[in-house]
């Protein structure tokens, strides 16, 4: 179960695309909640079953964070007819293949099979959502995963705490101050009733979209879905959501960081609107401007021109709350990290100054263009993004759609976007130094 922690590089086009095919599906709801996908390829003779349930890290309370992450790995542990540590092997032994990850905002799980194995991946799946297996055995268990998981993915890697000080540094009040990982001292002190109350609240089928595409009949699949789903019982409590607006930042913020790394790195961060909104879009094709390949912006300037750091990255963190776009370079061999953020900076003050060039526009809206097919072009990919679109826009229609709202950016947008989000007062600067420099 891989938890994405870090979020490098993010979507997306329509359905009169070169490449892309209209995605049709049926879609509708149980009387328990549950909001069910489902979408026949038969490409080949595969199925994919994806459920993504509406709880990240931001769902957590500010002293028992990680709860979400934590879910990942204990809904692994089986349930009163899965016996404790079988699951992934009985999938594995039906020739299939399985999945997890936690965000901010959601949790999901996946399991691709054979086409005559989807009845078995559904049982599994609905076993886990109407009696996971939350004991004393799994929960202590997993504390120990989940923190030796910290150690390797964070603690330990270089950089690998970039996220948590950024999100730390730019954000005082939204639970997007810490990341899906949490802390481990959280986690230690939470209780068996803690985690139970946890599950009870937010595994339930009113706060899940269910996903089947692939070598189905329909028919069948839904007499499937509702003898496997139909009977689980709707979440009786109130599904928490945070309430907290983060104010708006108005003075830059500068920190330095030093880790177990050789060389420096820079990042700046900067507020962004949230995802699904207009600037969201303009923002995310300034990010292709900037560092879409080798020909981006940051990419000539800092790693082929100025040679001044190994490698640049801009990110719009894709998020249902107003989130950050992030810019990092990692400094080369002999130079200082105010020399990387200059170059950064005069290559976003090109952006906020001037139009891009026709031709540089119509480059990154082909590249968007190429990312929507090829992120729809497996049946796994079509199903977690029919679930997305659907948990957090209420329309799984985008996954047709939402190109259209990228290619409808104009030259306008993007410098208007760079003028309005990307300004120093409303940032967060670190520098990352190796430890020996802190001595």
């Amino acid at each position: 179960m891989k938890t994405l922690h870090v979020i490098l590089l993010l979507i997306l086009l329509p359905a009169l695309a070169v490449g892309q095919v209209n995605i049709r599906f049926e879609q509708y709801d149980l009387p328990n909640g549950l909001h069910v996908i489902l979408h026949q390829d038969h490409s080949a003779p595969i199925v994919s079953q994806v459920v993504a349930y509406h709880v990240g890290s931001k769902n957590e309370q500010p002293d028992r964070t990680g709860f979400a992450h934590f879910f990942e790995h204990l809904m692994f542990e089986g349930s009163p007819n899965i016996p404790r540590g079988e699951f992934s092997k009985i999938v594995q032994n039906a020739g299939g293949n399985l999945n997890a990850y936690t965000s901010f905002d959601q949790t999901v799980y996946f399991i691709t099979v054979p086409s005559n194995q989807i009845e078995l991946a559904m049982w599994m799946e609905s076993e886990r959502m109407l009696q996971l297996k939350v004991d004393s055995i799994g929960v202590e268990t997993q504390r120990g995963v989940v923190k030796e998981e910290r150690k390797q993915s964070l603690e330990n890697r270089p950089y690998g705490s970039i996220l948590e000080k950024t999100m730390a540094a730019t954000f005082k009040v939204h639970p997007y101050r810490w990341t899906p990982i949490g802390s481990a001292q959280y986690i230690d002190r939470a209780s068996l009733d803690e985690f139970r109350a946890f599950y009870q609240t937010f595994y339930v089928p009113n706060n899940a979209c269910l996903v089947i595409a692939g070598d189905i009949d329909i028919a069948r699949t839904k007499e499937l879905v509702a003898k496997y789903y139909g009977d689980i019982p709707r979440g009786a409590g109130e599904i928490y959501r945070p309430k907290e607006v983060e104010p708006p930042q108005t003075a830059e913020v500068r920190d330095t960081v030093y880790d177990n790394i050789q060389l420096p790195a820079a990042i700046m961060a900067y507020h962004m609107p949230a995802q699904g909104t207009k600037d969201y879009y303009a923002l995310s094709m300034l990010t292709t401007l900037l560092s879409g390949g080798e020909s981006s912006r940051l990419n000539k300037r800092l790693v082929d021109k100025d040679k001044s750091a190994l490698g640049v990255q801009s990110i719009p963190l894709s998020l249902e709350d107003p989130g950050l776009f992030l810019g990092f370079a990692i400094a080369n061999f002999g130079k200082t990290l105010p020399e990387v953020e200059k170059a950064m900076q005069e290559e976003i003050d090109k952006v906020r100054e001037q139009l891009i060039a026709e031709k540089e526009f119509q480059k990154i809206r082909n590249q968007r263009e190429s990312e929507f097919v090829q992120k729809n072009s497996t049946v796994q990919g079509k199903a977690v993004q029919l679930a997305i679109y659907h948990l957090f826009f209420g329309d799984a229609n985008l996954i047709n759609a939402e190109i259209d709202r990228f290619l409808s950016v104009t030259r306008e947008d993007i410098r208007d976007v760079a003028q309005k989000y990307l300004r120093n007062e409303s940032r967060a600067v670190l520098y990352y130094l190796p430890k020996m420099q802190g001595q």
